[in-house]
């Protein structure tokens, strides 16, 4: 028999948890676990996978496997700030593009995929890899699955009917804290609260993003800082002074980092 061989691919937040708690509540825990750590993670995040670490060890399954850029032969950055900084420039989402989830999420769960010796045998033996994909129910739309010679994709979350409610719920009852939002602490497409919060909170992450764009700043031609039409700088300063700031369109934007689908 040709037993499936899955791979769960964890951002750390809502979602990717609340696949993780279901799988294993319903026997079906995945062969793998990985998770893509750009170094630039929100604290919060890496106290998450901690948990999670406790809560795997708890029900005598692996830990998660963290994998990264950093590291890795030839590759002189040690974080994805790093390489923002080296390069005098910003994450490329600044831009609206999606080179730095590409770059430090997609890459690194696939490159270690690719060496992992049962997906090797798997291959070899004409089989295909699962890959387990944390979109709920409210987002079926994203629910596509790509013609993919080495793997197949799955949804649980959809097959389930899981939407964000559910999720949240089968977390709390797992005994598990809800994990806030999981991205970079300068990630572009953070909300105009999130970076007040973050400014009033943790300032010593704040004046890092503010260095971030001040260090580009002489190489910027298109965007004005992590804002896109401005600064992260701007934006608290506004704030400060109780003034507003037009428009905010692109703060609503999902940080699109890669979480197992395309």
């Amino acid at each position: 028999m040709n037993e499936e061989l899955t791979v769960l691919s964890l951002g750390g937040g809502v979602n990717s948890t609340a696949l993780l708690v279901g799988l294993i509540e319903k026997n079906r825990a995945p062969d793998l676990i990985l998770f893509a750590d750009t170094g630039a993670e929100h604290s919060r995040t890496y106290i998450h996978l901690n948990e999670l670490d406790d809560w795997l060890s708890r029900k005598g399954r692996d830990p998660i496997v963290r994998v990264s850029n950093a590291g890795r032969e030839g590759f002189v950055h040690k974080s994805l700030e790093d390489e923002c900084l080296n390069n005098k420039t910003l994450p490329s989402l600044a831009f609206g593009f999606k080179g730095c989830s590409v770059k430090w999420k997609r890459q690194p769960m696939d490159r270690f995929v690719k060496m992992w010796k049962p997906a090797i045998k798997k291959w070899k033996s004409g089989g295909r890899v699962t890959r387990l994909i944390g979109i709920d129910a409210g987002e079926r739309h994203r629910g596509k699955i790509p013609d993919d010679k080495k793997y197949v994709y799955q949804f649980p979350l959809i097959e389930w009917n899981w939407g964000r409610a559910e999720c949240v719920e089968a977390i709390r009852n797992a005994g598990i804290q809800v994990p806030g939002k999981s991205a970079c602490w300068f990630c572009p497409a953070s909300k105009k609260a999130e970076i007040i919060d973050l400014a009033n909170n943790h300032p010593d992450l704040f004046e890092r993003a503010v260095a971030m764009e001040q260090n580009a700043k002489e190489d910027l031609k298109t965007v004005k800082g992590l804002a896109r039409n401005y600064s992260w700088q701007e934006i608290v300063e506004a704030d400060r002074q109780q003034l507003k700031m037009p428009f905010f369109t692109n703060l609503q934007e999902p940080c699109m980092c890669f979480d197992g689908d395309d």
